[in-house]
């Protein structure tokens, strides 16, 4: 007869198959959150430019050299349409070509849109700067070279005419001076990120405490908030808008990473969590508990990497980035991100993404399966993993 104490020892056979399980689940988890990042390259990009057909038809080549695909053209008439452009964050940037000779170059950018895509358009800028001075040094050194033919020629009728007795002509008028012009292409941070994060981090950095929040959130009204989905959906709507007020207060007032009007900002974090706590108890109201590690998985292992809060969202591995946007935390990175730095921006789509999903998870929430099937006689022991 074994005792309680014999029956909770794991036997020998067993734990080489607990190692690697925990193995692959690490495994899961580094692939995870490295895929995106090692994967990440730019691909058509949404770049403004401004200029005749032929200019735009050159630096459509050059880029084509320089990076091939990794940024897609988009004409405007002219600057002010570009600016505009990247405000509503129909583009990242914008090259605007000069109309007339002797006009300066100039590339827009919008650090706050994405420092990596402001570092590439730097790099644009650079690239077009050497191509300019190679022009000019091109234009001065045949400017030089006819100089020298005319100084050479009028010494040569000199000689000519001291050699038959004759008078020199001395010429007329002296040559023009060789001018060499200056062209400097300019570089404009038209949307740059705020003093108080200069470097983007903090805001970057709030979306996974975010994701966190709404994980306890979800995990926590499942677990302590006991009989019924209806106190848990009261539970999430409570919830959500004290983390989202104390997590705006943070990242706002005491960090400076969150810019624009405190209220709406707090209420975009509110939704966000109501959003991945109500997806977190509603998976656990359709198939019970293993909603719970599954609703927990799929926003930190699926969700979280595909958010494009670091990066930008063509940055990300075709159609990760596309798709991430209609989850929660891609919702709300870009959400946050216009709601701070792009007031013209069309937003309608996050707060759609993140409105449906609160709504959908709170609906499942309140349908509370596990509950009714208990409620018509069947046991945990029928369905193991769902009641």
């Amino acid at each position: 007869m074994s005792t309680p104490h014999e029956d909770a020892v794991t036997p020998w056979w067993r734990l080489p198959l607990i190692a690697v399980g925990i193995s692959i689940v690490v495994g899961v988890v580094l692939l995870a959150f490295s895929w995106p990042a090692v994967n990440a390259e730019p691909k058509d990009l949404p770049v403004g430019v401004v200029g005749t057909a032929e200019q735009i038809e050159q630096v459509a080549d050059a880029l084509d050299e320089q990076a091939d695909g990794a940024v897609a053209l988009t004409e405007f008439d002219d600057r002010d349409a570009a600016v505009t452009g990247i405000e509503q964050r129909d583009v990242y940037g914008a090259i605007v070509l000069p109309a007339e000779q002797g006009e300066t170059p100039e590339v827009l950018t919008a650090t706050a849109g994405s420092a990596a895509v402001a570092q590439l358009l730097g790099g644009v800028a650079q690239s077009q700067q050497e191509q300019i001075d190679a022009q000019i040094h091109a234009a001065v050194e045949e400017n030089l070279a006819q100089l020298q033919e005319r100084v050479a020629a009028q010494i040569q009728a000199v000689i000519q005419a001291v050699q038959s007795g004759q008078a020199p002509q001395v010429p007329g008028d002296a040559a023009e001076p060789i001018t060499i012009p200056t062209v400097t292409v300019e570089v404009t941070d038209v949307v740059p990120l705020s003093e108080d994060d200069p470097n983007g981090a903090g805001l970057a950095a709030s979306m996974f405490p975010m994701v966190i929040g709404g994980m306890i959130g979800g995990i926590a009204m499942t677990l302590l908030v006991k009989p019924g989905g209806a106190r848990r959906v009261v539970g999430v709507i409570i919830y959500a808008p004290v983390a989202g007020l104390v997590l705006a207060g943070i990242l706002q007032g005491l960090y400076g990473a969150l810019q624009g009007d405190y209220w709406i900002n707090a209420a975009a974090i509110t939704l966000a969590i109501a959003a991945i706590s109500s997806t977190i108890t509603g998976l656990a109201g359709l198939i019970g508990p293993a909603g719970v590690g599954l609703g927990a998985a799929f926003m930190m292992l699926v969700a979280n990497p595909l958010s494009a809060a670091t990066t930008p969202v063509e940055f990300l591995p075709a159609p990760g980035g596309e798709f991430g946007q209609f989850l929660p935390p891609g919702a709300a990175a870009t959400l946050l991100r216009s709601l701070s730095y792009f007031p013209a921006a069309d937003v309608a789509f996050s707060w759609l993404v993140l409105a449906t999903w609160a709504v959908a998870g709170l609906a499942l929430t309140l349908v509370d399966l596990p509950r009714r099937r208990l409620a018509a006689g069947e046991t945990a022991a029928d369905h193991p993993l769902t009641v």
